[in-house]
């Protein structure tokens, strides 16, 4: 099969795009930071076009977004908003026009009217809706991240510890939550796209671990593994997801299961790290 990632340079597409080459699959990819002609807020983009028309299975990963510090900066101004309205609009519009399956990645904060990147993504779960694709919802997915300014948290704490020898938290870590290695996450998707004739499309699919942790236990891990690492956590208060909490559908266990546990996870993130910075 051949499969189009938009947004292959980013965290979950890049590790998406690395497991179907892994499972023999043709992929295309398509993403801005790799030209700036693979900008999906371009109109009438006949390279998008071109590559939507002639891939088998597109998989709508592409949006503006990072961790909860990126968020708390950008989130609520114009352009982080215009431009995550933009990319949809012209992506599917296309989808549209050559009636192509899909999965679109959406966010478990999807529900949170207070938070402009959820009322983004529930946009992208009505266009989804009306082309009969695929909604997944992402629980934090985690991997290996090149572009620090939208680190989420566990990479966040990660370059912080082998920095500076300490977690400098921009909370008091009391918020949970729940954290899927990209990996797991590509498998995921790669199965849901296989069945994506045979399964409802009125269900829930939640990517996710299914099971909570703090963002304090995540710092106390990084800690054990890099060998006692100082934890500050801060006065402030989750102001992203304000400690609302989602449970998640279990649906999806009906089709994958994931694999890969936190502490594995974090431990193939910091070896990851430490080999890029013994490259460079």
């Amino acid at each position: 099969m051949k499969y189009l990632i938009l947004g292959s340079e980013g965290q979950i597409g890049h590790a998406l795009k690395n497991y179907l080459v892994g499972a023999k699959e043709e992929v295309i990819e398509y993403d801005i930071v790799r030209s700036s002609w693979e900008d999906l807020r371009l109109s009438h983009n006949t390279l998008l076009e071109d590559c939507i028309s002639k891939s088998d299975f597109v998989f709508f990963l592409a949006f503006d977004v990072g961790g909860s510090r990126y968020l708390k900066k950008y989130q609520h101004t114009f352009e982080f908003i215009h431009n995550n309205i933009a990319l949809m609009k012209e992506a599917f519009a296309l989808l549209e026009k050559h009636d192509k399956p899909f999965i679109f990645a959406s966010s478990q904060m999807s529900n949170m009217d207070h938070s402009p990147y959820g009322l983004c993504k529930a946009i992208g779960e009505k266009y989804t809706e009306c082309l009969n694709g695929l909604v997944v919802k992402f629980w934090n997915v985690y991997g290996y991240e090149r572009d620090l300014e939208k680190a989420h948290v566990i990479t966040d704490f990660i370059h912080k510890a082998i920095n500076s020898s300490e977690i400098k938290m921009l909370t008091d870590g009391h918020e949970t939550r729940q954290f899927l290695h990209a990996v797991d996450c590509s498998e995921a998707l790669h199965v849901l796209s296989r069945e994506f004739d045979n399964i409802p499309k009125n269900e829930e699919y939640h990517i996710t671990s299914f099971e909570w942790f703090s963002i304090l236990k995540i710092a106390d891990i990084i800690s054990t593994q890099l060998g006692g690492i100082d934890i500050h956590p801060s006065a402030d208060k989750d102001t992203v997801q304000k400690y609302q909490k989602n449970e998640p559908s279990e649906h999806i266990l009906n089709y994958w299961k994931p694999q890969i546990t936190l502490e594995e996870g974090i431990k193939d993130i910091i070896e990851q790290i430490r080999n890029a910075r013994t490259e460079n």
